[in-house]
């Protein structure tokens, strides 16, 4: 062989391997897909789905309040670059239109709740243990907090990643049953854990009338001084009826959740001498060093933290 021809050789091997090498060349330089979550909770169920593929930004952190957000002129440009944004819907992000129109925003926009019956607030009883004597007429956006219902996001968030990144979307499909089943697993353990306890003791006291949802998925009676939003007040009127039914029901589980201010739970401990057993995590995660970084971490902490609240009271 001559030396022309040896040289030649190589070549095409080294052309050769360069074309086997460029599919993992590529997908090592793709860009993941910029989303944008309106709050923690459901950044983390995007970030379950989309995988490495995808690069999720929260606009409301953990630990705080989406119902109070004030978005900032950072985080428009934020939803400006993005190529796919996540709300919840349900009325929960009253903010979001705003910015997205300040963003001059183009990209697709999922509302993860689609599918789902909204629980209705309304004057007198919401369906799940309290009459705040106000009406509110609109839907209880918190969704969430039944695991059925969050199986339904999932597949809504699988939807909009495959719309946005194609390639991605069997990636999408696979991440998104499998934790379609952890959820699964979940709700059976959430129900296994009610299950031991009489309805009749199922009874909690919360800061805001978040676990609707909960309620009605794993029969458990809420009430909580405050409407669906942390900025609703709670009425003088309304937090005596709410004392005098604690003292009455005899009820012992006493709430106040991560994102509210505890005086007037602390108030209501003193009026009726029950002593707050904990934080719940509502409308937020913990931070990652906290005990409900995820959506799954943060369903069995609240359900633990109730059920022990609730058997450990003498009967």
């Amino acid at each position: 062989m001559t030396v022309f021809s040896r040289r030649a050789s190589v070549l095409s091997f080294i052309g050769f391997a360069a074309v086997a090498l460029s599919p993992a060349l590529h997908a090592q330089n793709t860009e993941p897909v910029k989303a944008v979550a309106s709050f923690s909770i459901l950044g983390d169920l995007v970030k379950q789905v989309g995988g490495d593929r995808v690069k999720v930004d929260v606009l409301v952190g953990a630990g705080s309040d989406a119902h109070v957000f004030q978005p900032t002129p950072s985080q428009a440009r934020l939803v400006g670059q993005a190529q796919i944004v996540f709300s919840n819907g349900l009325g929960f992000e009253g903010w979001l239109t705003r910015l997205l129109n300040t963003a001059s925003y183009k990209g697709q926009h999922v509302v993860a709740s689609q599918g789902i019956k909204p629980i209705e607030t309304e004057e007198g009883d919401h369906g799940h243990g309290h009459k705040h004597g106000h009406s509110h007429g609109e839907a209880d956006p918190h969704a969430w907090q039944s695991v059925p219902n969050v199986v339904t996001y999932v597949g809504n968030i699988a939807k909009g990643l495959c719309a946005a990144d194609a390639a991605g979307c069997d990636t999408y499909k696979k991440n998104a049953a499998a934790y379609t089943a952890e959820l699964k697993a979940l709700d059976t353990e959430i129900k296994a854990a009610w299950a031991a306890i009489p309805t009749a003791q199922r009874k909690v006291i919360t800061s805001h009338d978040a676990f609707g949802y909960y309620a009605k998925a794993y029969g458990v009676k809420f009430l909580a001084p405050q409407g669906v939003s942390t900025e609703s007040e709670a009425s003088a009127k309304g937090v005596a009826q709410l004392v005098r039914q604690i003292k009455k029901e005899k009820i012992k589980a006493l709430f106040v959740e991560s994102i509210s201010d505890p005086r007037l739970i602390e108030q209501i401990g003193r009026e009726t001498g029950v002593k707050p057993a904990g934080d719940l995590f509502s409308d937020s995660l913990s931070d990652a060093q906290g005990p409900a970084p995820t959506y799954v971490a943060m369903m069995r902490f609240n359900t633990n933290a109730l059920v022990q609240a609730i058997t450990a009271v003498p009967r």
